[in-house]
């Protein structure tokens, strides 16, 4: 194990042995009613579990980013995919204000 994963698993085990009285919550706003009426719950979206054959150095790439990498990935696809919805739709614009 390394120094930086000792260090945070020493810290872990020091929070487990804490109690509720010993925690300080003096940092951390109250939520009152009002932030409940303005705020929405946002639900992870489904995702769908598929077979995808990568090239070995981009799956080696991601693997290397460390935990969640798969989550990553997902993200760097939705942007992309964000990026050209949005390209298109600017083109769209652009053919019909030049009509």
């Amino acid at each position: 194990m390394n120094a930086k994963r000792k260090s945070i698993m020493s810290d872990l085990k020091k929070i487990d042995r804490m109690t509720d009285a010993e925690i300080d919550y003096s940092d951390i706003l109250e939520l009152d009613d009002s932030f409940f009426e303005r705020t929405t719950i946002k639900l992870p979206q489904k995702k769908d579990s598929i077979t995808l054959r990568l090239d070995h150095e981009v799956l080696e790439f991601y693997k290397h980013q460390g935990k969640g990498y798969q989550t990553l990935m997902n993200g760097v696809l939705k942007m992309y995919a964000e990026a050209q919805k949005k390209q298109k739709l600017l083109k769209k614009r652009h053919r019909s204000a030049s009509k």
